[in-house]
């Protein structure tokens, strides 16, 4: 891959160094109370520094599109490479097209909000490499969703490990959908739920541990007031389902639920360490009609299972009905 020589902009002091930096990268280096930000060339106008100490913000331009797209980067997005320590700094990104977090080795505590800030509504891929350990903290200040904190569809990806304690509320929060595909994550505390996610959240592979969750091990919500059901690779797909089709999921020390899902709980693969019976579905919305119809499966509004051989039709009230891909509420008489 072509690289491109720049100067370092250093937040603590201007260096003339010259370092090879590879195209569509942006490498951040913390290191105690200060921080490096190196940029390729060829992506520089597009990203603004207004970063202080180790508390980076960048802000990508709403005129980015991609550029110069290869085989490994098909969409010409930009890259943001993370390593280094800090105990008083911060990531924090803003943007509307989608881009990669590479954690290569980062140490990130945030006293004051989250340690990594990601304010992009587009997908976002946080990659965790090979062979590296990295941890993220914040601090106890419950104005803010979670240690990591992602406005877009989030996707965790790579061979390393990332280690995530919540002092605020949530561990891992996303605005939007969750996968989960190869790395180790380790939740080792949260004041509300160890993941919160909106849409659905999927686990392919990899290792999830979770721990001390103040609420529920993983929680999933509707983004909107409609579910969609499930969809084809999940395409555009608001369903507050939660689905597991391999990997490893252990969650232990919670005060909740392990899943908690406002659509269904689908497992059809990887191992578990907590009974079925610490999952639950909860109500989801769709329509208040009534309908005397034949239901699949009925849930009180608890989220509880009513069993079909106890439930009698000719009763008045709310019912949640799950019926192929749809949920929806029901008045029944």
């Amino acid at each position: 891959m072509k690289r491109t020589l720049l100067p370092i902009i250093a937040l603590a002091a201007c260096f003339n160094t010259a370092v090879a930096i590879d195209k569509n990268t942006v490498e951040i280096k913390f290191n105690g109370n200060t921080a490096t930000v190196n940029m390729a060339s060829n992506i520089s106008s597009y990203v603004t520094n207004q970063s202080n100490g180790a508390h980076v913000k960048l802000v990508q331009s709403a005129n980015f599109a991609g550029v110069d797209k290869t085989v490994d980067n098909e969409d010409g997005e930009i890259l943001y490479v993370l390593s280094g320590s800090t105990t008083d700094g911060e990531f924090y990104l803003e943007g509307s097209f989608k881009c990669t977090v590479v954690l290569n080795g980062v140490t990130i505590t945030n006293p004051a909000g989250p340690a990594i800030n990601i304010q992009n509504g587009k997908r976002v891929s946080v990659s965790v490499k090979s062979g590296t350990t990295n941890t993220i903290a914040d601090g106890a200040n419950e104005t803010y969703n979670g240690a990591f904190h992602c406005k877009g569809h989030t996707k965790f990806k790579g061979k390393g490990t990332l280690n995530v304690k919540g002092n605020s509320k949530h561990a891992i929060y996303s605005k939007e959908y969750i996968e989960i595909k190869n790395l180790t994550i380790n939740v080792t505390g949260a004041q509300k739920d160890g993941f919160h996610c909106k849409e659905y959240f999927l686990m392919e592979s990899g290792t999830v541990k979770i721990s001390g969750a103040a609420d529920d091990g993983v929680q999933v919500e509707l983004s909107g007031t409609t579910s969609t059901g499930k969809t084809s690779k999940h395409e555009e797909e608001d369903s507050g389902n939660f689905y597991m089709t391999g990997g490893t999921l252990n969650i232990s020390g919670y005060s909740g639920k392990a899943v908690k899902a406002d659509g269904i709980i689908e497992c059809t693969g990887g191992t578990r360490n907590f009974p079925s019976n610490d999952m639950q579905e909860q109500a989801s919305v769709s329509d208040v009609q009534r309908s005397t119809v034949n239901v699949q499966r009925v849930y009180d509004l608890q989220g509880r299972i009513v069993q079909r051989s106890t439930f009698n039709v000719q009763r008045h009230g709310i019912v949640i009905v799950r019926q192929g891909d749809r949920t929806f509420k029901k008045t029944v008489k």
